[in-house]
């Protein structure tokens, strides 16, 4: 059906099937969305006069429009943020699906179309490494809406749901483009569509039947606050004790002695709060006093903005900034803190939003910082950790991942908190800055990957947005309204048992990096020697 529409209605067709791929119901397109793209690519590969720029003005346009039709809502944080990232993601893409394009062209094999697998899978792994790191379009993402489909995450990661695509999407290519129609070739790929999804559903009835006979489990009774605080017009701007006397009262009708767990969303405390001089932090005083004295078996779990000063003599680092008022340096961070009778523990959030926490490549464009979008708290560029800290609990059987907002998206990333030892998973996040739009709703959904990749329960605490928990089967529960003010309350279970996936990280990802790697070589190679 597809050979015999016009280019421009295909890449049109292209881009509305990968977009309605992440849509529910519709997520089935998805295992035909790359087709049109391929047949463009076939035709225009047959003609060489002009054919490649005009290649080059049709990829483009399908990942322009894709980009667009799901990453719009942006808008509401910032146009200009909205426009550069959709316009340097497309082009990103752009670029990698060129770069297999040539590499097919040289090498002029039939089999050839098959290294579009390795060069794409390397691309999304890339792009969770460098500075202006964008993985929401990771092709796995689509199926966060049917997570019944995808169980097997847990061995494969999302990069498993990426290979399931493109392979999948190349066999229909190659059966429409055939002179010799089969049947058997479309059986093969109803297959090859069907017989993932049955292990899923194998797997999840198994699960859940083994998660319903441990019901017995030791379990820890936690409470989620979300606040509902406007991060435009209020949150940044109320005085610290406003907001925390807000709490007090909400906690007044609702905690005793029976919680171990309260979280709070990300940057609650909007107090700047200086690293070891705890002592002197309004903020954390009233916690203490007004909180953790009356039940002291609790921990709480929060975001706030800190701040560590650099001694004379000791190294910087790249996001150092000076005092206005000092010659000292110092570093400013988006902290998630385990505050508890036993003191204060930090982790420093260190997977960064481009432009808005982190300029690009601060070595090079620090003097830029001044023009970082301001999305209230601290702007410019935060400081980070190499290290995921894991926040543990006083008896040492509890051991809490602190995944603050955007670094819930990366699915490799989170298995460097389960090897430190995390069993529990607690992500506390803002999703107030892009409305009503599908922007918190993505959010949340891929939240229910990293419960399946990992087989960890996660407790989502949102200032506004979704909060809810979420079980290792990537089932929300006791979902919030948006914006609307909430409290939630769960007996939250623990599992030190690493999935597949949490032993050996992103298999898949780390081969086709190779792969690709090894092929942008040998294209280099078929170059010079046709030169």
């Amino acid at each position: 059906m597809f050979l015999k529409i016009p280019n421009g209605l295909l890449a049109l067709l292209g881009a509305i099937l990968l977009s309605l791929g992440w849509v529910y119901p519709f997520q089935f397109l998805i295992f035909v969305s790359l087709v049109p793209l391929l047949v463009i690519e076939d035709r225009l590969s047959k003609n060489n006069e002009g054919s490649k720029l005009k290649l080059i003005g049709y990829v483009y346009l399908v990942f322009f429009i894709w980009n667009l039709l799901l990453t719009w809502w942006i808008y509401y944080a910032s146009l200009g943020g909205a426009i550069m990232a959709v316009m340097i993601s497309s082009i990103n893409m752009t670029v990698v699906f060129m770069i297999w394009v040539n590499l097919k062209k040289r090498l002029n094999k039939t089999w050839s179309i098959w290294l579009l697998v390795p060069i794409w899978l390397g691309y999304e792994y890339g792009q969770t490494l460098w500075d202006l790191t964008w993985t929401w379009l990771t092709l796995g993402n689509a199926f966060a809406y049917v997570p019944n489909w995808i169980q097997w995450y847990e061995v494969t990661g999302t990069s498993g749901g990426t290979l399931w695509i493109l392979v999948t999407n190349i066999l229909v290519f190659q059966a429409l483009n055939s002179k010799l129609k089969s049947n058997k070739k479309f059986i093969k790929i109803s297959a090859l569509i069907l017989t993932p999804i049955i292990i899923s559903y194998t797997i999840f009835y198994f699960r859940k039947n083994s998660i319903q006979k441990n019901e017995s489990v030791s379990s820890y009774k936690t409470l989620v606050i979300q606040p509902n605080i406007d991060p435009y017009n209020e949150k940044f701007y109320l005085e610290p004790e406003i907001q925390l006397n807000n709490l007090k009262n909400d906690l007044d009708l609702i905690l005793d002695s029976s919680y171990r767990f309260l979280i709070l969303p990300e940057t609650f405390l909007t107090e700047n709060i200086f690293e070891g001089q705890e002592e002197n932090s309004f903020s954390l005083l009233f916690l203490k006093e007004q909180i953790l004295d009356k039940y002291p078996n609790l921990t709480i779990i929060t975001g706030a903005n800190t701040i560590k000063s650099y001694q004379l003599g000791e190294e910087l680092s790249a996001t150092a900034r000076k005092f206005s008022d000092a010659d000292m340096y110092y570093d400013s961070y988006n902290t998630a803190i385990q505050f508890d009778r036993n003191g204060v523990k930090y982790y420093h959030k260190s997977k960064l939003v481009p432009g808005v926490e982190k300029m690009p490549f601060p070595f090079i464009f620090k003097h830029l910082e001044q023009f970082a979008i301001d999305l209230g708290g601290t702007t410019g560029s935060l400081g980070t950790q190499n290290e995921r800290t894991v926040f543990f609990s006083k008896d040492g059987k509890v051991a809490i991942a602190p995944v603050i907002c955007y670094e819930s998206v990366y699915s490799d990333y989170l298995t460097e908190y389960i090897n430190n030892g995390a069993n529990l998973i607690a992500i506390i996040t803002n999703d107030g800055w892009w409305e009503n739009t599908p922007g918190h709703k993505q959010h949340l959904a891929y939240a229910k990957l990293r419960a399946i990749e990992s087989r960890k329960e996660i407790i989502r605490c949102a200032n506004t947005g979704i909060s809810c928990f979420i079980n290792s089967l990537g089932e929300i529960e006791q979902a919030t309204p948006y914006w609307e003010k909430a409290i939630i309350s769960k007996n939250v279970t623990i599992n030190n048992t690493k999935t597949l996936f949490m032993k050996f990280g992103d298999v898949i990802s780390y081969t086709s990096s190779i792969i690709a790697i090894l092929l942008l070589i040998w294209s280099q190679i078929l170059r010079f020697k046709k030169s």
